[in-house]
C-alpha cells in the first residue's frame, strides 16, 4: 500500500447531537456535529419533532385552515341552492294545479 495517501483514522471521534447527546465513534474526523441522533429521532424515540424551518409548519397550517373555510363555503353555497331550487319546484306544482 502506498503511504500517505489514506486520511487519518480517530477511532474514537466526537459526535455531538443538537440535542446534547455526545458519543464517539471511529471516522476520519476529529469531531462531528450532527442535527438529529437515535437519541432524539422519531423512528427511534416514538415521539414527533417537527424540525420547522422558515415556518414551513405554520404556513401548511394556514393554508389547510383556509382550504377548509373555502370547503365549508362551497358546501353551504351547494346546499342553499338545492334548498332554493325545491322552492321553486314545489312553487312551479302549486301553480300547475291552481291553473287546472
Amino acid at each position: 500500500m502506498k503511504s500517505d495517501i489514506h486520511p487519518t483514522y480517530y477511532p474514537s471521534a466526537k459526535v455531538t447531537c443538537a440535542c446534547g447527546n455526545k458519543f464517539s465513534i471511529g471516522s476520519t474526523q476529529e469531531t462531528i456535529k450532527v442535527e438529529i441522533c437515535s437519541h432524539c429521532h422519531p423512528l427511534y424515540t416514538g415521539k414527533e419533532k417537527i424540525m420547522d424551518m422558515a415556518g414551513r409548519v405554520e404556513k401548511f397550517k394556514t393554508r389547510r385552515a383556509e382550504a377548509g373555510k373555502r370547503q365549508e363555503k362551497i358546501t353551504a353555497e351547494k346546499k342553499a341552492k338545492a334548498e332554493r331550487l325545491k322552492e321553486k319546484e314545489k312553487e312551479k306544482k302549486k301553480t300547475a294545479k291552481g291553473t287546472k
